[in-house]
């Protein structure tokens, strides 16, 4: 039987899977570069189902809100490898950047937690009692990421040796190791398929911005490099497995 707190009940669940993340590494929207740098994340999911109250194992009074909407509360881990892609480091280039941009490589690591508001044009109750197979779903919300990326180059210490390693655009305090804090907002799209009387499936495609450009480490001058004037941005398709409590 369920067990809870009154007035509504528990989901949670695990999930998973590839992200792609869009920073200052390669071309901007070049498919190579959101092949080649392709991450993955994992994380734990908590649900706060308002239609259904735990204590009776019975639904809530009928509302729009309760029988629309869930609290999703969520704690992920991603993390992905990040190269340079794209014309300007094709083997025909043989300039000193060139070999710079091709000798750079990196890390993103984010611990992230967050909550976001989840919509289902289909009425809960009714997926829970069975009625419906599956219900997709739209969500938006904010995460707190810290985040700790790694840069480093095959010609040398970039620390040390900034000139010898490091294109213009990444010298002069444009490139830094260092963690921080961040927020970012989220919105997902997905598709839950109910496989138990208490357990769903579900696939969930989320897209992710981040109010700063440093999550992967390096923020060129945007005013002078004008292709990186965006701040840095992900996007995920997870398989996720909810269980009810």
């Amino acid at each position: 039987m369920h067990k809870g707190f009154s007035q509504f009940s528990h989901q949670l669940g695990l999930i998973g899977g590839p992200v792609a993340f869009q920073s200052d590494y390669g071309e901007d929207k070049n498919f190579d570069n959101i092949k080649g740098n392709l991450g993955f994340s994992i994380g734990v999911i908590h649900y706060m189902n308002l239609a259904l109250n735990a204590d009776c194992d019975c639904f809530n009074r009928y509302t729009y809100f309760n029988d629309h909407f869930m609290i999703r509360n969520e704690f992920i881990y991603m993390q992905s490898k990040l190269d340079h892609f794209g014309q300007w480091v094709s083997p025909e280039y043989t300039s000193l950047t060139a070999d710079q941009l091709r000798a750079m490589h990196g890390e993103m690591k984010t611990l992230s937690v967050g909550s976001q508001l989840e919509y289902y044009p289909v009425p809960l109750r009714e997926f829970l009692s069975g009625n419906y197979v599956f219900v997709p779903y739209a969500s938006l919300g904010f995460q707190a990421n810290y985040y700790f990326p790694r840069n480093y180059s095959d010609l040398g210490n970039i620390e040390t040796q900034p000139e010898e390693t490091l294109p213009v655009k990444y010298q002069n305090g444009q490139l830094n190791n260092g963690s921080g804090i961040v927020m970012s907002a989220i919105g997902n799209v997905g598709i839950k398929v109910k496989i138990t009387r208490d357990s769903d499936l579900m696939v969930d495609l989320r897209y992710q911005y981040y109010f700063s450009d440093w999550v992967d480490g390096m923020r060129p001058d945007p005013d002078v490099y004008t292709e990186n004037q965006n701040n840095d941005t992900s996007v995920s398709l997870s398989l996720g497995y909810i269980f009810y409590l």
